[in-house]
């Protein structure tokens, strides 16, 4: 296939197992997240198809050629990592020539590299300012641009917009996104960040404890998570336990949840989770006509602006509800409400 393959491959250090038989493809083009809590294995697995290191087992392909063994200079690959490792005593110029130099390109032809990639990363009057004199956003730039002047076949990415403030990261996020749009070039990303994740992935690798838990584009894995770790992570989920009652149908205490299906194999009484995410839960006040949900009485209310989160207490168990402030009906702490959980929002995992 054209694209990156990765075929049954381990990593161990001792007896440390890093990064567990993982198997997947990136197509040609694509923007692949590995996404994932600190000490997953999604940082050793990038490191594995960039060359650094080694796997213990399975094959590593580009393009149906096995590169496992071949050296990481040899590979081609655009790496940028967390701390950027810009040269600080070359300027932006130099920075982003180092590998045209490498390749004993000439002098004119490496400046008309380095003008057209700053032109790409729209910084094209900085070419001579010393990296010291740049920002936070301009060195990222910059260090995309010098991973780019090697035409990379592929491009790695490992969590390089974590140190940036909470508004350059978004704002880094949507202009990275735009970028290898333009070019097309097959790119993962390491992060740890799930609206990061959301943002730019085409596709998204979840993985906890060197295996992976779940691939698919990032609404399928919101919407359908595949486990309970899915759930928590990936985006806020309510996780409430249940037994299963039927095939479309689950017991919370002594009441009855309509769900959209029970996983196959649940027998009733058995214990399981339902998930549902907060935006999901619908509140309605105590004792309006129609209601048949949950009965609880809100505990918390933060209003965000955006948005209005309501936690409830319901026998016990916390939910949360997100709403808008334009469906916002004023309720307040210690008001009795009916939570409604829509089935066809209702994911049943089991335990």
């Amino acid at each position: 296939m054209l694209g990156l393959e990765i075929q049954g491959v381990t990593k161990r250090f001792g007896a440390f197992v890093a990064v567990d038989d993982v198997s997947l493809s990136v197509p040609l083009g694509h923007f692949v997240c590995f996404l994932g809590p600190s000490g997953c294995g999604k940082t050793t697995l990038l490191r594995l198809i960039a060359g650094l290191d080694h796997p213990s087992a399975g094959r590593i392909l580009i393009n149906d050629k096995d590169i496992t063994d071949q050296p990481a200079h040899e590979r081609r690959f655009g790496m940028v990592f967390q701390s950027l490792a810009l040269f600080p005593h070359l300027n932006v110029e130099d920075n982003i020539a180092y590998s045209l130099r490498l390749k004993q390109l000439g002098r004119r032809e490496r400046h008309a590299r380095v003008e057209e990639l700053l032109a790409l990363i729209r910084l094209p009057d900085i070419g001579k300012r010393q990296v010291a004199r740049l920002s936070g956003g301009q060195r990222q730039r910059v260090a995309i641009a010098r991973a780019l002047a090697q035409e990379p076949a592929v491009f790695l990415l490992d969590e390089p917009l974590s140190a940036l403030d909470a508004k350059l990261r978004e704002e880094m996020q949507v202009e990275l996104r735009l970028l290898q749009q333009q070019l097309k070039i097959t790119t993962i990303l390491v992060t740890h960040d799930q609206r990061e994740a959301m943002t730019m992935a085409d596709t998204i690798v979840v993985m906890a404890q060197g295996r992976v838990q779940q691939i698919g584009r990032p609404i399928d894995i919101y919407r359908n998570p595949s486990n309970r770790f899915v759930a928590e992570f990936f985006g806020t989920s309510n996780l409430v336990a249940v037994e299963a009652a039927g095939e479309a149908a689950v017991r919370f205490g002594g009441e009855i949840i309509a769900v959209a299906a029970t996983p196959a194999g649940l027998a009733p009484g058995e214990p399981a989770t339902l998930a549902i995410r907060p935006e999901d839960v619908r509140l309605v006040r105590a004792g309006a006509k129609d209601t048949s949900g949950l009965a609880g009485q809100v505990v918390f209310v933060r209003d965000m602006g955006a948005s209005i989160e309501v936690h409830v207490d319901c026998a016990g168990t916390r939910i949360t509800s997100v709403t808008a402030p334009r469906d916002w009906i004023g309720l307040a702490p210690h008001d009795p409400v009916s939570v409604e959980l829509p089935a066809e929002a209702c994911r049943v995992l089991a335990r």
